[in-house]
């Protein structure tokens, strides 16, 4: 693991709501917003973003915790910016505050966990559970 970042640094992501990320259950559609659970998926790829700078040949990254505060929806058609900022990096954690906004309106506060560890390791992790 590559020990190139520091506790504030940050990594911005930027993505346009599609419809493949409204709140859209089993049943049917609640409405045309940006749904939690996409929205949760996003802050993890927007944590990722150190990972992939820090992950070296046989290693990868695991999400390891996600918590997200929604507080604003975000429309079809919104393009969402994502504002990842290391708070802690301890061994081969890195765990991020994740600001989501459309303009200067919060949409949602997140925290991402990552771990970065050997890809031996984690396969014999999932090899185990089977």
């Amino acid at each position: 693991m590559k020990s190139i970042f520091k506790i504030g640094d940050q990594r911005m992501f930027e993505k346009t709501v599609t419809e493949a990320d409204l709140a859209i259950f089993e049943t049917d559609s609640v409405h045309d917003v940006y749904a939690t659970f996409a929205l949760g998926r996003d802050a993890e790829w927007s944590s990722r973003l150190f990972l992939l700078e820090m992950k070296e040949e046989g290693e990868e990254g695991i999400g390891t915790f996600l918590n997200i505060t929604h507080k604003s929806p975000a429309l079809l058609g919104q393009t969402v910016t994502f504002t990842a900022t290391i708070y802690n990096l301890e061994k081969n954690n890195v765990d991020c505050d994740v600001i989501v906004s459309v303009g200067s309106r919060v949409v949602a506060e997140c925290k991402t966990g990552q771990k970065i560890i050997s890809k031996e390791k984690l396969n014999h992790l999932f090899e185990s559970l089977k």
